[in-house]
């Protein structure tokens, strides 16, 4: 029998949550889900614990981040540099779904306990966490207010494409495709309006000048 010392600790935790995966279904994201899949993997008691002291909620931020370097490696590995961003942003948000595919009522659970008020923190946390990665991944490099917006925007996207996704039983997820490449060009449309606002603000007469010339402006 293998034990959790003869692990490093990202290896140990890998083997648990990797077994743990087919418990949640029936048991939910639990303490007692995740000391199922320890035994599964051959682990000794108390290896769940010392792999995810924090309980169910870590194990499911190391799944998300799991899900995360998966999404960036299969991405880096179709050569996306030679896809617009709109299309890499799809391809991205494509490739996260399709790292947990194969578990879907447990991503489904997931989102349930993240869902729960005092897990909010955490559930915002993981999301920004993924929406950085993608728009990092499609080559963004703006460090002004556009770096914010543009998460803000894709925060939308992709969570609505995730209650898409878990829905969906088209053939090939087609539906969910379909739904996010919609999306990603209402999102792509946005940054563009914002633009043209500006530019047509910015040659609006200074409000402070008018007011200098006013012939209401006493002094």
């Amino acid at each position: 029998m293998q034990t959790g010392t003869d692990l490093d600790h990202d290896a140990l935790r890998r083997a648990v949550l990797e077994a743990t995966l087919g418990h949640v279904p029936f048991d939910g994201w639990t303490q007692a889900s995740l000391n199922a899949g320890a035994r599964d993997a051959g682990l000794p008691d108390g290896s769940a614990l010392l792999a995810f002291p924090n309980g169910p909620v870590e194990a499911i931020a190391f799944w998300a981040a799991d899900a995360d370097r998966a999404m960036l490696a299969a991405l880096e590995s179709m050569d996306a540099g030679k896809l617009r961003v709109r299309e890499r942003v799809a391809a991205a948000i494509r490739l996260r779904l399709e790292a947990v595919a194969p578990h879907r009522e447990a991503l489904r659970r997931a989102l349930g306990l993240l869902a729960l008020p005092h897990n909010a923190p955490r559930a915002a946390e993981l999301t920004w966490r993924t929406v950085d990665a993608i728009w990092w991944a499609a080559g963004d490099t703006a460090t002004d207010f556009n770096f914010y917006s543009k998460r803000a925007l894709l925060v939308g996207v992709y969570g609505s494409t995730l209650l898409r996704f878990l829905d969906d039983r088209s053939e090939g997820a087609a539906e969910t495709w379909a739904f996010l490449d919609r999306r990603i060009a209402d999102v792509m449309r946005v940054p563009k309006i914002l633009g043209n606002l500006r530019e047509k603000l910015g040659k609006l007469p200074n409000p402070f000048d008018l007011m200098k010339s006013s012939p209401f402006r006493r002094g």
